[in-house]
């Protein structure tokens, strides 16, 4: 025997001390899945048997069966359960979480437990104990299934137990997560049978015998209320029957269809807002009424599909609901939240319940008609009231691309005016106002190059603090750019970065190309530009128009003048058309990660207290030095043994002095006063997202083409990067890049970033770095300080360590890319900023910020 139970199951054995209730739940469910009141005795006393502190006991099995119902495990409830009051408590439980109940009864002989309990020594109670429970146990039997219980099993004797072979978990109707599609779901038909048909064909569907088929084998999906207000629901439910019934369709209930269902069940019912016409559309009409009332009666509340990414109900579905059953569920599925009242069209007035909608799954739904589809915090609502002379639409699913045919005229009259919040406002509007929680705490972040990143929350809390009080408008905030590592050691002699090392590593990691390019000194900055002005409105959610944002890769300001920044956007907006690149890349936005140069424009206070402060210092010391060396070694009386030492120390200082004077000479050729926009170079090196998507599918020569045309635009603005194709497998190529780099270094040059061929690469050991710089021997100097290559020194430099940096790098890679595709993907801007979040909080990580 088998017994058959809901898989989302609040499960209660019932039955005296002494049935066998432990027993059989051990034998049949997990350990985990069993919650014991005696065990909770034990948890709050240390006493399984202490009955002085049930109230206790019950309290934290109560808290146990919340959590695990809020997760959708099932419970097994392993106490007497025979007072109906306690069960009626758990049942409570039960409904809250939207949990059906199953009643496992142990109505075995009253002799049997009372010789059970005589073989165990903790079961120290008379018989009387037994005839009570036993007593309590068959009044209530009876009324089980008024309780709460939908499923209901009794075993009466030891035989019974021990022929129970499984226990076997049923899915819930609505669960079908196995189904991964694809999916075109279509909104509200109400009737629209020439529209239907238009888009099922728009979509790529053939119909015949009013069963539509794919040759693809996409299947609809019918977000519900097919009938009533439209001309011709009849032909609407034979197509939407006959292709369920194919299997080439899937249908959940609206509110309309169900309150026809009530109808054609012979019950009392308003004739209104359409449904007359829909039955006098049926009485001239053949459709069988048997088949009718089958097809809706068999209707389930939503459907879960693709592994939980997707649910479909007519009129939405939050988190906690979702893949539950419930007479609740189905009532939110039909009509959505409501406050009871009526608004001033005499309305239902329906909360917005898809504003806090924090899940992860993707709901589409319909029931409230809006004049263009509704995308709001990973929801999609696609009625586009048809019937009221709107639109027809469907979704195509997992590809999110809408498509929509026009209603050829307006049927009926809206009670009120289609909401006309187009798709961008919704998000925006509710964007605007982010809530601390959705980003604070330890978060393990999900990306397409990477699972499961982990952020700490102290490093959280760091980032936040900056975020809120020094980052841009956090509307702009959608991308920060990530660390990057440098290459390897050089074993060579003197050296502590050439490219050598660099190469090395790629060529490791099976990488045969890679791209080498110019490294400018200046500082890192994210610009965010707009073709025209009020695309900051409207795609960025601002009040003001403006031409974009440029900010620091810790998201902050790059400009403390408005105007000069907006000067310099305009003025790359103005290249990007002349160049053609607007046109090219299909987008009204750009998102760019550049070097904009001078350093000394966003670097001058460090380099004043820092930099320069260590130079004048180094010098003075090295000149009062050499005057007391000198003194010192013109004496006459010396011994041979102390001037040498002294001379030692002299020729030691003029290197010194030397040291310092390319320590001076490193940092400045950097520096320049900045007065007018003139002043200013920018260097643009990725191009990484606009409108049409994520452009990381191109590889580097494509980017470094399109920062060429800008620079050919406006030479007077945009720096030229010089950069290089090599072939690692080519032992010329990789000497004649070697070379080069060696005559950029020479000339003053930072030095050069090495990037693989393509923007993102998978290597023998996973995700490649996205670049290695390579730091020439004078620029090093600014970082490790002028007497760096000493051979006092470089030794003991070498010995650095390059795993965490390197780990860094790959995370906040792979978390900025996963941060502007969620943008880009218009998901809620709360997802955009974990992302953003982590690289920031990244970087309060201890790791050697020389490297």
């Amino acid at each position: 025997m088998t017994l058959r139970l809901p898989e989302l199951s609040l499960v209660l054995l019932i039955g005296p001390s002494g049935s066998g209730k432990s027993t059989f739940a051990r034998r049949h469910f997990k350990p985990t899945e069993i919650v014991s009141s005696d065990a909770c005795r034990g948890m709050v006393s240390d006493d399984e048997d202490d009955q002085s502190v049930t109230a206790q006991a019950f309290a934290v099995l109560d808290f146990i069966v919340r959590q695990r119902l809020a997760l959708g495990r099932l419970t097994v409830i392993d106490a007497t359960n025979v007072n109906p009051e306690d069960r009626a408590r758990l049942i409570a439980i039960a409904r809250e979480y939207h949990f059906l109940c199953t009643a496992v009864v142990f109505t075995l002989p009253e002799s049997l437990c009372h010789e059970r309990n005589k073989s165990r020594p903790d079961r120290d109670f008379g018989p009387q104990v037994i005839k009570n429970q036993i007593s309590r146990m068959k009044r209530g039997l009876r009324g089980l299934k008024n309780e709460g219980f939908r499923y209901s099993h009794f075993l009466r004797t030891p035989e019974e137990v021990d022929a129970v072979e499984g226990i076997q978990r049923d899915p819930l109707w609505n669960n079908r997560k196995q189904d991964h599609g694809p999916f075109d779901i279509i909104g509200d038909v109400h009737g629209c049978n020439e529209e239907l048909r238009t888009l099922i064909g728009k979509l790529g569907y053939a119909i015949e015998d009013d069963v539509a088929t794919h040759p693809e084998g996409r299947r609809l999906v019918f977000v519900g209320d097919l009938i009533d207000r439209g001309p011709d629901s009849p032909n609407v439910l034979r197509l939407a029957m006959a292709s369920v019934k194919a299997g080439t369709a899937i249908c959940v209930p609206g509110n309309h269809d169900m309150k026809f269902l009530r109808w054609l069940n012979g019950k009392k019912v308003q004739p209104t807002h359409g449904l007359a016409e829909t039955i006098e559309q049926l009485e001239a009409d053949p459709l069988d009424r048997r088949d009718l009332i089958s097809f809706l009666d068999g209707l389930v509340s939503h459907f879960v599909f693709d592994d939980g990414k997707l649910v479909v109900a007519h009129a939405g579905l939050k988190e906690d609901m979702q893949g539950r059953g419930s007479g609740k569920v189905r009532e939110f599925c039909l009509y959505g939240e409501t406050t009871g009242e009526r608004d001033e069209y005499g309305l239902p007035e329906r909360l917005d319940w898809a504003r806090d909608y924090r899940g992860r799954a993707l709901v589409v739904y319909g029931h409230t008609p809006f004049a263009e589809p509704r995308w709001l915090n990973h929801t999609v609502n696609i009625d586009t009231g048809c019937c009221f002379g709107g639109a027809l639409t469907a979704l195509r699913y997992p590809e999110r691309e809408i498509v929509s045919v026009p209603a050829l005229r307006t049927y009926a009259e809206p009670a009120k005016p289609l909401l006309a919040q187009a798709t961008i406002d919704a998000q925006l509007q509710n964007d605007r106002v982010l809530d601390l929680d959705d980003l604070r705490g330890k978060r393990y972040i999900d990306t397409t190059l990477r699972p499961a990143i982990t952020v700490r929350e102290e490093n959280v809390l760091a980032a936040l603090e900056v975020m809120s009080r020094f980052a841009v408008d956090p509307r702009w905030l959608v991308y920060l750019p990530p660390t990057m590592s440098p290459c390897g050691t050089s074993s060579q002699e003197g050296w502590l970065e050439r490219p050598e090392e660099a190469f090395h590593y790629f060529t490791q990691q099976g990488i045969t190309s890679v791209v080498c390019e110019e490294k400018h000194m200046g500082s890192r900055a994210v610009a965010v530009v707009c073709r025209d002005p009020e695309i900051a409105i409207s795609r960025f959610g601002l009040k003001q128009a403006r031409s974009g944002v440029i900010y620091t890769r810790t998201g902050r300001p790059f400009f403390t003048e408005e105007a000069l920044e907006q000067a310099l956007l305009e003025r790359l907006a103005s290249a990007l058309e002349r160049a053609g690149i607007w046109t090219e890349l299909a987008t009204e936005w750009l998102c760019l990660d550049c070097e904009l140069m001078p350093w000394s424009a966003k670097a001058m206070e460090l380099l004043q207290s820092q930099y320069a402060a260590v130079g004048a210092a180094g010098i003075a010391h090295s000149a009062a030095a050499a005057e007391a060396l000198g003194i010192a070694i013109s004496e006459d009386h010396l011994e041979p043994e102390v001037r040498a030492m002294l001379e030692g120390l002299q020729q030691r200082n003029e290197s010194r002095g030397t040291m310092l004077d390319r320590y001076r000479a490193a940092y400045r050729q950097y520096c320049w006063d900045v007065v007018t926009l003139d002043d200013y170079k920018l260097a643009p090196f990725h191009f990484l997202a606009g409108e049409a998507g994520l452009f990381t599918d191109r590889d580097h020569p494509w980017h470094m083409s399109l920062a060429g045309r800008l620079h050919e635009a406006d030479p007077a603005l945009f720096q030229a990067t010089r950069w290089r194709e090599v072939s690692l497998a080519d032992e010329e190529a990789v000497a004649a890049a070697i070379r080069w780099w060696e005559e950029l270094t020479a000339a003053g040059g930072e030095g050069m970033v090495v990037k693989p061929h393509g923007f993102i690469e998978k290597g023998t050991r996973g995700l490649v770095q996205p670049a290695v710089k390579c730091r020439g021997r004078e620029y090093l100097r600014i970082i490790y300080g002028p007497e760096y290559d000493h051979p006092d020194h470089l030794p003991r430099l070498k010995q650095r360590n390059l795993s965490h940096k390197r780990s860094m790098a790959d995370r906040e890679f792979a978390l900025g890319i996963e941060g502007l595709s969620r943008f880009v993907a218009r998901r809620p801007l709360r997802e955009v900023h974990e992302c953003v979040l982590a690289v920031l909080a990244m970087e309060s990580e201890p790791v050697d910020p020389r490297l």
